[in-house]
């Protein structure tokens, strides 16, 4: 902050509990790096999110309890004009200096961009958008018209990833800066490979892979599991733990696994992972496998960075700039066989220690402070 340690009133809008998941967790660290610097942060989440029938997990609330040091307030209707301008009468009035909205999919840009054109009238908050996506992995009709809607509201934006400057650059030239995805601290520390195994009640004798997250096809799990069909990894002391829930036809990766007959590679944990599950599948596994199709940034390499695990990555979107070939971890192409090869390299060159060091360095970039200065350096420098 700069030296004047200047007093702000802040209003997150996007995701937060009782909603689960990392857009939560995200906009819950933010605020609290915010009050950490001493502004005032209240978050405005939603009542509901997404009606039941677009959301494809089975439950969108986490059964965590109400974050106690953190003012949430749960009122915004996604689906309802008059929600809209309620909330943004209220934020209009309540005059904050910024107000945060997290953009991840077109489908809220009604919603949001209401809200924002609301509550900027006032003349004096300004709007400051962070950008998961601004073109989605999965398109549909009016993607396009929803997302200008929102973008035409905002004042400023922050993005995570070059690639969603450049489809920001598609709509609008209005300010943005790149600042990386911070790292996941939250989940706690790790803990030994024994206790880990131990928790999860799986053997330490062998070595483990893992994909981490919700499963939908962009994320590549498919790719996976037919490299972990490769004779060279079948020949290796070597499973894969499959730790998140089916966002799509589990039937999909059930076929593949028998076709190929996988069952006894696998570790299966398909269902939604709690907050505090997180350090044990991290701190069980070796590697991490990111086999997306399609991506922006991933939240899941931030995880990766805070327990310290060498990542394999693929060359799309933003997976390179978070995750430097050769330094902590690997940057392979779109295919069975380079993901194969590099989960071969890691292990029989015995590349962990290297990749540790190097994924080290790396990640003293991801700060959450330089993170929340971003929100508020536009008005810090007024």
């Amino acid at each position: 902050m700069s030296d004047h340690k200047q007093k702000l009133n802040i209003i997150i809008l996007g995701p937060a509990h009782p909603l689960r998941g990392g857009l939560s967790a995200f906009n819950e660290r933010l605020a609290r790096e915010l009050i950490s610097e001493g502004h005032q942060v209240t978050i405005y989440t939603f009542s509901l999110q997404y009606p039941s029938f677009l959301f494809p997990g089975k439950t969108q609330f986490a059964d965590s309890p109400t974050p106690k040091d953190l003012s949430i307030k749960v009122v915004v209707n996604s689906i309802n004009p008059f929600n809209w301008i309620k909330v943004g009468s209220t934020i209009k009035k309540f005059k904050p200096d910024v107000l945060v909205i997290r953009f991840w999919i077109p489908f809220m840009g009604p919603c949001l961009g209401t809200i924002s054109r609301i509550a900027k009238s006032n003349k004096h908050t300004k709007v400051v958008a962070v950008l998961d996506n601004v073109i989605p992995h999965e398109h549909r009709i009016g993607d396009n018209l929803l997302t200008k809607y929102f973008i035409n509201s905002v004042d400023r934006f922050i993005a995570m990833s070059q690639q969603v400057i450049n489809e920001l650059r598609t709509f609008t030239f209005k300010p943005c800066e790149l600042i990386l995805h911070p790292i996941y601290d939250h989940y706690g520390e790790s803990i030994t490979k024994e206790n880990a195994c131990e928790f999860l009640k799986i053997d330490p004798q062998y070595n483990y892979l893992l994909f981490f997250g919700f499963i939908r096809n962009y994320k590549g799990l498919d790719l996976l599991l037919k490299a972990m069909a490769d004779q060279r990894i079948k020949n290796k002391n070597i499973k894969l733990i499959i730790a998140g829930e089916y966002y799509e036809n589990a039937a999909i990766y059930s076929n593949l696994i028998e076709e190929y007959k996988l069952s006894d590679q696998l570790i299966l944990a398909t269902n939604y992972i709690s907050d505090n599950e997180v350090k044990f599948y991290f701190s069980a596994a070796d590697l991490i496998v990111q086999p997306y199709k399609s991506a922006t940034q991933s939240g899941i390499s931030q995880i990766a960075y805070h327990f310290e695990k060498p990542m394999i990555v693929t060359n799309v979107g933003g997976l390179p700039e978070m995750v430097p070939n050769g330094k902590a971890g690997y940057v392979v192409e779109v295919n069975e066989t380079a993901i194969t090869n590099a989960i071969i390299d890691f292990y029989e060159n015995n590349k962990s220690p290297q990749l540790i060091t190097g994924l080290k360095e790396e990640k003293k970039k991801y700060s959450w402070k330089k993170f929340a200065n971003s929100i508020i350096g536009e008005r810090e420098n007024n």
